[in-house]
């Protein structure tokens, strides 16, 4: 099992706080991708953060079904890691041969995860040279704690499925959003239940990563305050009316101002620090994914705080499906990010 990489025929599993996604395509990033199978399960919040023997049991059962239901014949699945149990960084190292830098990076991984090697499980991608050094060649390096993902293929493994790779969600949610032949920094954008997912790629690689506390569930529980109503109508008013000022005489943008200003703060901070640390850098455009590609007019307010063009990110940009298969996924195609991500990864 390795962290980044990953070869064979295999499909992807991307288990979210509400629903899970699986996806299995068939292609290449050269020729382009064809949806195969699939499978949208929504799921109890309750059982995907159930850590006992017998909650792990049941989503174990729940994966199976799901694959199942999809018609999948491989064993071989690709999973997405959240960015709360990861740690992904870009560092700069002196450029060597490639032969000889993968021979030393190893024993220096350890100086950039914050935990010990031996509690941990890390791996690394070579972005190539630095855009602001020449002399010296980008790393990614991402870590998990080898308790949660000893756990995990556990669990995963006892459905007799075989994880051959693992992978934070974030690079995957990129890669499904990148925008081709961008000449400025692209910032992606995946706003999910409890947190917000943020990479900016540059030159077609990740060069910054992280991931902000407080998702859609804050912006519910805003709302359900406000207005004296129950979350699931909470959740229909935030989803249908968004932030149109015209809906519920206002009361719902009224509600999520403060806390959606502060999240396009954070979206501020992150383009401030980019930019500062690469001096040829600017983001061009920010891609929006998960809720936040949802959320009714939620990209017009971030481009008017941030100045920046916002626009809803269509995972499927690179995917061919049949009409029948367009209809079954309406509803719920913009959730897809991480699980097609997945799927995209190369098989070299």
């Amino acid at each position: 099992m390795n962290l980044l990489h990953g070869v064979g025929d295999f499909f992807s599993l991307d288990i979210g706080t509400n629903s899970m996604r699986i996806v299995q395509l068939s292609g290449d990033t050269q020729h382009g991708w064809t949806l195969q199978k699939f499978a949208y399960v929504p799921m109890d919040q309750k059982l995907t953060q159930d850590n006992s023997e017998l909650g792990r049991k049941r989503l174990g059962e729940a994966i199976l079904g799901a694959v199942n239901q999809a018609g999948i014949k491989t064993k071989n699945v690709a999973i997405g890691l959240p960015a709360t149990k990861t740690f992904t960084s870009i560092v700069e190292t002196d450029t060597l041969p490639e032969k000889e830098l993968r021979k030393t990076f190893k024993y220096e991984m350890e100086k950039y995860i914050p935990m010990a090697i031996n509690d941990a499980k890390a791996d690394y991608i070579i972005l190539g040279p630095s855009p602001n050094d020449p002399a010296k060649t980008e790393i990614l390096i991402s870590s998990v704690a080898k308790e949660y993902a000893e756990t995990t293929m556990e669990m995963i493994e006892k459905t007799e499925l075989n994880i051959i790779a693992m992978e934070p969600e974030p690079l995957a949610m990129a890669r499904a959003l990148a925008s081709p032949g961008a000449i400025d920094a692209t910032m992606v954008v995946d706003f999910g239940e409890n947190s917000a997912d943020i990479v900016v790629l540059f030159k077609n690689q990740p060069r910054l990563v992280r991931s902000v506390p407080g998702g859609f569930s804050v912006l519910v529980k805003a709302v359900t305050n406000g207005l004296g109503i129950r979350e699931d109508q909470a959740r229909q008013f935030i989803l249908k009316f968004g932030l149109d000022p015209s809906q519920v005489e206002g009361q719902v943008l009224r509600i999520l101002d403060t806390h959606l200003d502060n999240f396009a703060s954070e979206l501020g901070k992150s383009v401030r620090f980019f930019q500062t640390r690469y001096l040829g850098g600017k983001v061009g455009g920010i891609v929006l994914s998960g809720y936040a590609g949802m959320i009714p007019l939620l990209s017009e307010f971030i481009e008017s705080k941030i100045g920046i063009p916002t626009a809803k990110g269509n995972p499927w940009q690179f995917v061919r499906t049949t009409e029948e298969q367009q209809r079954v996924l309406m509803p719920v195609a913009c959730e897809f990010a991480v699980a097609i991500g997945l799927s995209e990864r190369s098989n070299d």
